[in-house]
């Protein structure tokens, strides 16, 4: 069979198969970055999530301290109990309490930084 010389070779091409996403989709990141009435929402509930466990902190801490100086002028000769009181009753609640705080507030920017990632 002779070939034509007239005749030339066609490449044919489809679309990518895995093609992006339209351009009318715009990830969180870009959002935040162009600052947008979306990329504004998202910085927000950031903000009132951290606030949020940042009270919850401070309430549980003013309910821990707040009453002990009605408890020590209630018992006014118990001088050793309070400094026992103090020095150790207060200190591990204290830890327990800003060892929580930190595992919320990570947490709570971990699922922040995977909401603008997308993933």
């Amino acid at each position: 069979m002779p070939q034509d010389p007239t005749e030339r070779r066609v490449v044919v091409t489809g679309p990518p198969r895995r093609a992006r996403r339209t351009s009318g989709y715009y990830r969180p990141r870009t959002e935040i970055d162009e600052q947008t009435t979306l990329g504004h929402t998202y910085v927000r509930s950031l903000m009132r999530i951290q606030l949020r466990a940042g009270l919850t902190v401070f309430a549980v801490l003013a309910l821990l301290v707040g009453p002990l100086p009605l408890v020590f002028a209630a018992a006014p000769d118990a001088r050793r109990l309070e400094w026992a009181v103090l020095g150790f009753g207060l200190y591990p609640p204290l830890v327990l309490l800003a060892r929580w705080y930190v595992r919320r507030a990570e947490r709570n920017e971990r699922d922040f930084v995977r909401l603008v990632e997308d993933r």
